[in-house]
């Protein structure tokens, strides 16, 4: 019952980018074909072949490498804040361990981490050739032009402003329909920067959890290009400007492995302190916005809060996902924070849920549904991101930004009910 449930759920999701098109029609059967079925084998190579699954898990191991390394620098310069399990640094007795885990001083230090080393490979020329592999893929099935391809495989590892600033020269060459599949794309998908960050979050809830978060942005991006397709057709013949990746100027360029360090540095530390700065916002606005709901009540004496009208508005998105109606307002639940606020909130929320409130496969779809950066707080930062990138298109990205909005979870949506399907 719970596949027809997500097989229902993957047509409904094409039939809505469908009804949202800019032009109304049955959609390209080569597109959906290509699309489903890049998502269908991304995911059964990862859930079937042991092989695969091996590496996950070794990479799931360095996570772990990562983490704790990255605790050392944390004791160093926090001391029993950072965690210090002996209270060496400073003479305060701990009784609950967990009370050193604070947010800012255990949790967002990985992001200047894998900052770094995206930087470093990046520079050792190991990141562009993953990305281009991907790339070739992706231009291959699904048609789209080396410059578009290359940005739509780069989100799978950086962010939905780092990847468009990739092939910033092409950008104002880019059909309507090549710019919202990079938008798109962008919304579909999460940076490497955080990969590591949310499965932290998860260690303990789902089995690998970086192999799981890894495997969802690349499914993700053919079922975003292929929506995206659907959504904002190709109407023009660009044979003639079609841009090759071999002839892409990737950048960025490091004059060595301690530029590529210094400047990954800075990097990850405007990201952290972004990041930590939009979640005290975000956290502190949804307080706000609760204690003016609360002043509305249910004849049962519960108050309205947004947590509740989230259960209510998505929970038949994630019923169509393959959820059982009988968790499908918990997972609604967080869907909505992902969607309405972002998807670090949403991770943290599905970590603290109480015991038996999903199950084991429930627990799984939510992790690959929510594993994209689609929410209005994205759609701010990618629109001043693009605008900044190519000015001469300013209007343009404006008025495709909302679209990629419902695009990236639509994508997202898609990729929670394949992960079902093949559970």
């Amino acid at each position: 019952m719970l596949s027809l449930q997500a097989i229902l759920g993957l047509f409904i999701f094409i039939a809505l980018a469908t009804a949202l098109s800019e032009k109304r029609q049955f959609p390209n059967w080569k597109i959906v074909t290509a699309g489903l079925g890049l998502q269908i084998v991304f995911a059964f190579v990862v859930f079937r072949v042991s092989f695969i699954q091996q590496i996950l898990a070794t990479a799931n191991r360095g996570v772990s490498a990562i983490a704790s390394a990255t605790e050392s620098g944390t004791l160093f310069i926090f001391g029993y804040l950072g965690g210090d399990p002996l209270n060496v640094a400073y003479p305060y007795s701990v009784e609950d361990p967990a009370a050193t885990v604070i947010l800012a001083f255990r949790i967002l230090p990985l992001i200047l981490i894998f900052t770094v080393l995206s930087a470093i490979l990046w520079h050792y020329k190991i990141l562009p050739v993953v990305v281009r592999g991907f790339s070739f893929v992706l231009r291959r099935s699904l048609g789209v032009n080396g410059a578009v391809g290359f940005s739509a495989a780069a989100n799978i590892f950086i962010g939905m402003v780092e990847s468009p600033a990739l092939i910033r020269p092409y950008i104002k060459m880019l059909s309507r329909s090549e710019l919202f599949v990079v938008m798109s794309c962008g919304m579909a998908t999460i940076a490497g920067s955080v990969m590591i960050l949310y499965s932290v979050v998860l260690q303990g809830i789902v089995e690998n959890p970086l192999g799981h978060i890894l495997t969802a942005s690349v499914i993700s991006a053919p079922a975003a290009i292929m929506l995206a397709l659907i959504m904002v057709p190709e109407e023009s013949t660009y044979s003639e400007k079609q841009i090759a990746e071999d002839g892409l100027v990737i950048g960025p360029r490091y004059h060595n492995v301690m530029d590529a360090i210094t400047r990954g540095t800075s990097d990850g530390l405007k990201l952290t302190a972004n990041v930590g700065a939009m979640l005290l916002v975000l956290v502190a606005l949804v307080a706000l916005l609760n204690s003016v709901l609360s002043l509305i009540s249910f004849p049962s004496g519960d108050s309205l809060t947004l947590q509740r009208m989230f259960s209510v508005i998505f929970a038949p998105l994630v019923w169509l996902m393959g959820i059982p109606w009988a968790e499908a307002q918990v997972a609604g639940n967080l869907m909505g924070i992902k969607t309405a606020l972002n998807e670090f909130l949403s991770f943290l929320a599905l970590a603290e849920l109480p015991a038996g409130s999903l199950s084991q496969q429930s627990t799984i779809i939510m992790t690959y549904a929510m594993c994209g950066f689609a929410n209005f707080g994205s759609l701010g930062i990618m629109i001043a991101g693009l605008t900044g990138l190519c000015p001469e298109r300013a209007k343009e990205i404006v008025q495709l930004a909302p679209k990629s909005l419902i695009s990236g979870t639509l994508a997202t949506c898609m990729t929670g009910a394949i992960a079902g399907l093949l559970i």
